[in-house]
């Protein structure tokens, strides 16, 4: 792999969703997300992190280095105990180096150094740890570790409206429901999505972080591919039309940076051009960066 990355970035995500919900609230009966005060429609971070982590897991599994740790039905403590194997670290046995202690302090738990060389473990098998950290102290025990790539919640530009609608299967899962119904056989349920939405949000890179991970150009690119390209491959009846729209990137030429962040994101706007009429797609939005003035040491990388 190539070497950890040096430069701090920010970025702006905006993509939008057209007839389907783009991130359900399980506590409100799977309704989108709303800001209760001003109707703006949510997306967590960990919905973006996950679809993140769908994208490696489809492209790059085949190759050493990219597994993905927080992954669906996977169960975290035999991941880390696998860690602890490939180093040859018997936790059923007092620790190889006696600056570790001379007997197990927690059966099956690693202790000292053992720790910091399962955590380096991690986060070279698995690229969801060098990109968002991981909290890996459960189990054989690998400690904790916080990743350079963090991310803000989507919010949406206007308001959003939800809309319910009443859907009918033209079958029954049991026979007692056949009978109740005397063959009619139906059964109705409801589907909540939103017409249109174009949500905005933030995120940030740091090069301080990404030299304790071991992420990489290489890892950075990933990113940047799946942030434009993840909403491809996670098609489904519920979420509609989703797309990514825009990226926008803010490479800064130091490690610590040239320009706050929330100075920059203020270059992005985006304003629905006929404020008369509800907005049904991307084209009625008007999409500018402000680039007058860019604060020295800072360069712009508008994708797609």
């Amino acid at each position: 792999m190539s070497t950890p990355i040096k430069n701090r970035y920010d970025f702006v995500l905006v993509f939008d969703v057209k007839d389907g919900n783009p991130n359900g609230d399980p506590d409100a009966g799977n309704l989108p997300r709303i800001d209760a005060e001003s109707g703006q429609g949510i997306v967590t971070d960990v919905c973006l992190k996950r679809k993140v982590r769908n994208f490696a897991q489809l492209t790059k599994s085949s190759q050493a280095g990219f597994d993905i740790f927080i992954k669906e039905k996977g169960i975290l403590n035999q991941q880390i105990e696998k860690a602890y194997a490939d180093l040859q670290i018997n936790l059923d046995e007092p620790p190889k180096d006696a600056k570790d202690g001379k007997k197990r302090n927690t059966k099956k738990e690693g202790q000292g150094s053992e720790v910091g060389q399962a955590r380096q473990r991690m986060c070279q098998d698995y690229f969801d740890i060098r990109t968002f950290g991981a909290v890996m102290s459960t189990g054989a025990n690998a400690g904790q570790v916080r990743g350079p790539v963090q991310m803000t919640f989507g919010r949406s530009v206007d308001p959003i409206v939800t809309m319910e609608h009443s859907i009918t299967r033209m079958a029954v899962a049991t026979e007692a429901e056949a009978e109740k119904q005397s063959g009619d056989n139906r059964t109705m349920g409801r589907k909540n999505t939103v017409p249109y939405g174009v949500y905005v949000a933030h995120g940030f890179v740091s090069a301080h972080l990404a030299n304790q991970t071991g992420f990489t150009g290489d890892d950075l690119d990933l990113l940047w591919e799946a942030l434009t390209n993840m909403f491809e491959h996670d098609r489904s009846a519920a979420r509609g039309m989703m797309a990514t729209q825009k990226l926008v990137i803010f490479k800064h030429d130091s490690a610590l940076g040239n320009a706050p962040a929330h100075k920059l994101f203020e270059r992005v706007t985006l304003k629905r051009k006929n404020e008369s009429k509800p907005a049904r797609d991307f084209s009625d939005y008007a999409f500018a960066i402000n680039r007058d003035g860019l604060p020295a040491g800072v360069s712009i990388l508008e994708k797609p």
